[in-house]
């Protein structure tokens, strides 16, 4: 079966390397390959084959240019003068990134719709060639094997390429679904191809197909989920190739380190005060002092809590009461990453992934991380005796929250 919507566990399907046949010694396995392997096994089909090769040609290019960025400044870096719908000033690198990202993915003919942090609203996913020229067209033609949408945030942690600290980029992938029978909130003045777009990407994160990051540091490395577990790539400099590095990436049950934005603590709400409060004194479950490690880049941070366990949060506060992380190309793609490595990712009280997004750029609290240390969050969530709380998480399961 092809991948399927809603998994949020590893099933008996998985590509497993150890059975690839001919690896080469010298390469290793390469991403094309372990999704070759994934097409043959029918865990995934030909389209999502397509758009993982896009986004791995389009992520070699911006790990380029985020490496070259200190030596071009004047082209790469600063601020490119125009705001974005969010009203964050849109660094030179943010728009560059997102057109890389778009035409690469839209010459995959795969796309029905793409949605991105520096897109107003979603677009149309489909291009076709006339006279050697690449044209966007308003009415996407269904692919042979189906139509998908992609959401992405091209440069996660922008703000920090000046100073050469990691950023990264965030993907989603959906099945696009029909707009009949999709219920929108108000679309205004949208025309009809714009109506079509935003039925298709407004999807909680229970219905995606796939999800990845890609960490520019000082190694690239790509991590992502297709519905069957989670697994890690690093591109290899030396032949422009992703070669499979963890191959079955498992986040620890319990860490032993916090990373968010201390500095706001005194406007969080009170249960997250509380149990960073008390992991902080050595006396949370463990009754051991936590170490706080925060870079300020999601892709950054929750990449160590991955691999480290611990957990992650960019939580809500007095100043932005549903948090500041879109729900759609973050906060929902990083959830089903966290889930299918073993985690879990919450806003408060409820799931992350089960939230229906009611705005492309809605905005959500997140925490994530190792199963017990999130689970011992929650339990100071659901202690709370404050209704104006769980009525805000509630709400955002019911779909009433506005962007």
């Amino acid at each position: 079966a092809v991948a399927a919507r809603g998994r949020t566990s590893a099933t008996s399907l998985k590509v497993n390397p150890d059975e690839f046949v001919g690896v080469c010694e010298q390469t290793g396995v390469t991403l094309n390959r372990y999704m070759i392997e994934a097409t043959k096994g029918q865990i995934i089909d030909e389209d999502i084959q397509s758009i993982f090769n896009s986004i791995r040609e389009a992520t070699k290019v911006i790990s380029k240019l985020v490496n070259r960025a200190p030596l071009s400044q004047a082209e790469l870096l600063g601020l490119q003068g125009e705001i974005n719908v969010q009203g964050e000033d849109q660094k030179k690198l943010d728009v560059i990134t997102n057109d890389v990202l778009k035409k690469a993915l839209q010459y995959t003919g795969k796309l029905g719709t793409l949605a991105s942090e520096e897109e107003d609203a979603p677009v149309s996913g489909v291009t076709r060639t006339d006279e050697g020229e690449v044209t966007s067209f308003g009415d996407p033609v269904l692919a042979d094997t189906g139509k998908y949408v992609c959401v992405f945030d091209p440069l996660d942690g922008s703000s920090n390429v000046d100073a050469g600290i990691a950023v990264g980029t965030i993907f989603g992938i959906f099945k696009e679904v029909d707009s009949d029978v999709c219920e929108l909130p108000d679309a205004g003045d949208l025309s009809e191809e714009q109506v079509n777009c935003l039925a298709a990407t407004l999807q909680p994160g229970k219905a995606l197909v796939a999800a990845g990051y890609v960490l520019y540091s000082c190694s690239t490395e790509l991590v992502f989920t297709i519905g069957r577990g989670c697994v890690g790539f690093t591109l290899d400099q030396s032949i422009g190739e992703y070669v499979l590095t963890r191959p079955n990436m498992q986040i620890p049950k319990r860490g032993s380190i916090y990373s968010m934005n201390e500095a706001n603590i005194d406007g969080w709400d009170a249960p997250l005060r509380d149990y960073v409060q008390a992991i902080q004194a050595g006396k949370g479950q463990t009754g051991k002092k936590y170490s706080l490690r925060y870079i300020g880049s999601m892709v950054g941070d929750v990449h160590r809590t991955l691999l480290y366990g611990g957990i992650f949060a960019y939580p809500a506060d007095k100043k932005n009461t549903n948090g500041k992380l879109r729900l759609l190309y973050e906060a929902a793609p990083m959830a089903f990453i966290v889930e299918q490595a073993g985690g879990k990712a919450i806003t408060g009280h409820s799931r992350v992934m089960d939230i229906p997004p009611v705005a492309v750029h809605q905005r959500v609290p997140v925490i994530l991380g190792s199963t017990e240390d999130v689970d011992e969050c929650k339990e100071f969530f659901d202690k709370s005796t404050d209704p104006k709380l769980k009525e805000r998480c509630e709400n955002r399961l019911k779909g009433l929250v506005t962007a």
